[in-house]
């Protein structure tokens, strides 16, 4: 959501830099606030109340030891990156010199990295709650700093060439807002991409991981895994797959062809999704609710369905997105604009013009649910997702009318809805 313009100029421009998300004290805040909060909901989803007296018990080695197993996990992934095949495809283009639009070429293996590393794991039968469960809130500290620390060498990184494209929004000359949103748009190594890595591999993968940790932790303190604990693992262990068998349509998703990647995506993508999004796990452990089999079952149905909304719209607008002339995507409608995009006004996003974040957050109620309804904490994923997901879109909404004027209000008459059909 956009702040009130900010007297500051940026690069010289003759109009105020529009600053997002409270600008300078907001991105400050945040970078403040985001790793207490994670480490608040991992100790209310153990204990139910907030507990630090674990730090006080902590001794370098415990520290060293995390540490290097978080670094080793991440150079794991680097590596199953470098040595397994994939696809170079092209990214959208980011960048235009002349009469020519720049894209980069990423390699795409994400999905056979996966299951070699599903393989590994469960064909070595590694006990990851001996590793991850029991050194869960150590972790997460120690990820948080290790986060921080790749944000600062990413920041500084992207004053290292007047070649380096940088991020709109993140040019403003405010090193605090420029750190938190990211300065540089495609941070590289070669033809690492920093970015479009770190949004799928490591802390993704490392979600299902921390799930599978929890499960195998309640089937060691109580001699079984429950309903509910079974249910969240393959919920979420699907999410985490599809995310991977379709890593190519990342590519044109606001956080690579918009966003630059400093602390608030780095942060988001290796700390807040693997320790935050596994929180129903770490609650069911201690506090499984031992819902009835027609709860279950109606649950699973939610989450089908809830699924098939998000696959459906996603998977129909990245193919037309590729060849609108796809007999799957032909007999769409869509709006022709001036800038000689197409814009659908019919199948899924005839209905709504966010219709697929409905789906999203569907799934992510279902996730909560299986925790019934005793604490609050479960549901920490579906009130914030709730409150990104309409954040994000409004950012969407102010991007495409400046991008697209006049036709963007005609699109929006033909598509009313953001989000359910008929409703809202």
């Amino acid at each position: 959501m956009m702040s009130p313009p900010s007297s500051k100029k940026s690069n010289g421009s003759q109009s105020p830099f529009p600053y997002e998300f409270g600008g300078p004290v907001g991105a400050v805040g945040t970078t403040l606030a985001l790793p207490i909060l994670v480490l608040w909901l991992l100790q209310m989803s153990r204990v139910g109340y907030v507990n630090f007296e674990f730090v006080k018990e902590l001794e370098c080695r415990a520290w060293m030891q995390c540490t290097l197993g978080l670094v080793g996990w991440f150079l794991f992934k680097v590596l199953l990156w470098y040595i397994l095949p994939g696809p170079v495809v092209q990214g959208a283009p980011i960048a235009q010199t002349g009469e020519k639009k720049q894209t980069l070429g990423y390699k795409l293996n994400g999905h056979l990295s996966f299951w070699v590393t599903v393989g590994i794991v469960f064909g070595l039968r590694i006990p990851l709650n001996e590793y991850l469960y029991q050194n869960y809130e150590s972790l997460a500290i120690c990820d948080i700093c290790l986060c921080t620390l790749l944000s600062l060498y990413l920041y500084a990184k992207s004053f290292s060439s007047p070649t380096n494209i940088l991020a709109k929004g993140g040019d403003s000359g405010n090193p605090f807002y420029d750190f938190y949103i990211g300065r540089e748009l495609n941070p590289r190594l070669g033809n690492f991409d920093w970015k479009v890595f770190c949004e799928l591999r490591p802390g993704l993968v490392g979600w299902m991981l921390l799930n599978i940790a929890c499960a195998q932790e309640q089937q060691a303190r109580h001699g079984s895994i429950s309903g509910s604990m079974w249910l969240v693992n393959i919920f979420q262990a699907i999410y985490v797959w599809d995310a991977q068998y379709q890593e190519r349509a990342i590519l044109t998703t606001m956080d690579v062809t918009t966003d630059g990647f400093g602390y608030m995506l780095a942060f988001g993508d290796l700390t807040w999704v693997p320790f935050s999004y596994s929180i129903q796990a770490k609650y069911l452990v201690n506090h499984d609710p031992h819902l009835p089999l027609p709860s279950l079952a109606a649950i699973v149905v939610l989450h089908i369905a809830g699924y098939l909304i998000f696959r459906g719209a996603n998977g129909q607008k990245d193919k037309f997105r590729r060849d609108p002339n796809d007999p799957q995507v032909s007999h769409l409608s869509y709006l022709q604009t001036k800038r000689g995009t197409k814009l659908l006004t019919s199948g899924w996003w005839g209905m709504a013009r966010k219709i697929n974040y409905t789906g999203d957050w569907i799934m992510g109620l279902t996730w909560c649910l299986v925790c019934g309804f005793d604490s609050i904490v479960p549901y920490f994923y579906a009130i914030y997702f709730a409150i990104l997901l309409i954040h994000r879109s409004i950012r969407d909404d102010e991007m495409c009318a400046h991008k697209y004027g006049d036709d963007w209000l005609e699109y929006k008459r033909q598509v009313p809805y953001r989000f359910i059909p008929g409703i809202i």
